[in-house]
């Protein structure tokens, strides 16, 4: 396999937030402020794209009326929220358990412990 050596430092989600540059300077009302006024950009970010997440709805929904599966694989924080919501899918929405699946980089010791670069480890992708 030949490995991939492209960076992906230069992607939007390898950045920090300029907003909160310094937040280990900040008050602990000062940081709380800070996330507030981050979460509130959420349903305006959000709002924009709803026609591609209905879609993507639609899609999903399709796919499981066919007799597919949804399967989250992701590293990192992505991974275990993968992981999170597939394991909650079957309760909330009394959805059959086979249906969701969830893969993490780095298998069940990562999902409570940073297993730092898993993503980028194109020999231990599944």
């Amino acid at each position: 396999m030949t490995k991939n050596k492209k960076s992906r430092g230069n992607l939007l989600t390898e950045q920090q937030n300029t907003s909160s540059t310094h937040i280990d300077d900040k008050s602990i009302t000062e940081i709380l402020e800070m996330i507030n006024r981050e979460d509130q950009t959420i349903a305006a970010n959000t709002a924009v794209t709803i026609p591609e997440i209905a879609n993507a709805v639609e899609l999903t929904t399709t796919a499981i009326m066919s007799g597919n599966r949804i399967i989250y694989i992701g590293a990192g924080t992505s991974g275990r929220l993968g992981v999170l919501d597939a394991s909650e899918i079957p309760p909330t929405f009394s959805a059959s358990p086979n249906l969701f699946n969830g893969i993490i980089a780095g298998g069940d010791y990562a999902l409570r412990r940073s297993i730092e670069g898993a993503e980028d480890k194109p020999e231990e992708a599944v």
